[in-house]
């Protein structure tokens, strides 16, 4: 038993050391954008992803509803012109900290498609709390069409179908209890694509017309959507700085909350379970001490 105790230590801390090595190798890869032969396939994203400190990261972690609410209001005023949510819900919006009247004021602002009616026909009407975040389009093709053939992608999950890879050893570190588990990818993705417009292009990368550098984009070196964000552009109640950085942080954090709204009750279970697990090890060792006290070994 000590042994087997002794050797998982030792590869724990074979890890540590080499994820330590890792990160210190990604901090510098961050610092310029990847060079590539011209016989190379180039590797995207040019350049990795930043790591932001977020209020949801860790085995502890819970959403900020401010922040919430702020990038709601980024998404609203924003992202909304082109980018659904077609799974979520108005009347979720009551978790961010909003009464109902407000989740019935804001469901409100939008209208849907319903019917048919008793003739036939479908109608449009403003939404309710049940209705869920509707396109601005009424169909992809509509929507490739409206953005130089580059449908926007649906907002309900990016924050977790978009992410950073993280190979080998930093992987194994992510998956040690209340040391690894970083689940942030996505949001530091979407964070350092919306800051990552203001970038010039080096020397080699060529930007096709109608396209936008971005070194973060993990697609290629541009991407068709321009640069949606600009300074004094959405004004908070809260008086939180009307800043370029400050919106794509708090709509990261809300896009994160729409793709995984349970995840402070997944963190909440998993730490009682992992409590339970300590606790049940101990009784099986005190029940195997008791119980082979009077044995003859």
């Amino acid at each position: 038993m000590k042994k087997l105790v002794t050797s998982i230590l030792s590869l724990a801390v074979v890890a540590g050391l080499s994820g330590a090595a890792f990160a210190q190798e990604a901090a510098s890869g961050a610092a310029e954008p990847a060079q590539h032969a011209e016989s190379e396939t180039p590797h995207y994203p040019l350049l990795h992803p930043k790591h932001e400190h977020w209020s949801f990261a860790g085995p502890t972690g819970h959403y900020d509803k401010g922040q919430l609410q702020r990038g709601l209001k980024v998404y609203a005023e924003v992202c909304a012109a082109c980018h659904s949510m077609s799974l979520v819900a108005f009347r979720t919006l009551g978790d961010l900290g909003y009464s109902e009247a407000q989740v019935k004021a804001f469901a409100a602002n939008y209208e849907v498609q319903d019917g048919p009616n008793a003739s036939g026909d479908m109608f449009t009407r403003k939404a309710i709390p049940s209705d869920y975040f509707p396109s601005p389009f009424p169909n992809h093709e509509a929507a490739a069409a409206a953005n130089n053939g580059a449908a926007p992608p649906d907002f309900s999950l990016i924050a977790k179908a978009r992410g950073i890879e993280r190979g080998f050893p930093q992987f194994l570190i992510d998956m040690i209890p209340f040391v690894g588990g970083y689940q942030e990818g996505g949001p530091d993705y979407i964070y350092s694509l919306l800051t990552g417009y203001d970038e010039q292009p080096p020397a080699g990368v060529q930007v096709a017309q109608g396209t936008h550098y971005n070194p973060y984009f993990a697609n290629a070196a541009a991407l068709a959507m321009p640069k949606p964000l600009s300074d004094g552009q959405v004004t908070y109640d809260d008086g939180a700085p009307a800043t370029v950085d400050q919106y794509a942080k708090d709509v990261s954090a809300f896009l994160m909350w729409a793709a995984e709204p349970h995840l402070e009750d997944r963190k909440r279970t998993g730490f009682m379970v992992m409590v339970f697990l300590v606790i049940f090890a101990g009784l099986i060792y005190l029940t195997k001490r008791s119980v082979y006290a009077n044995k003859e070994h």
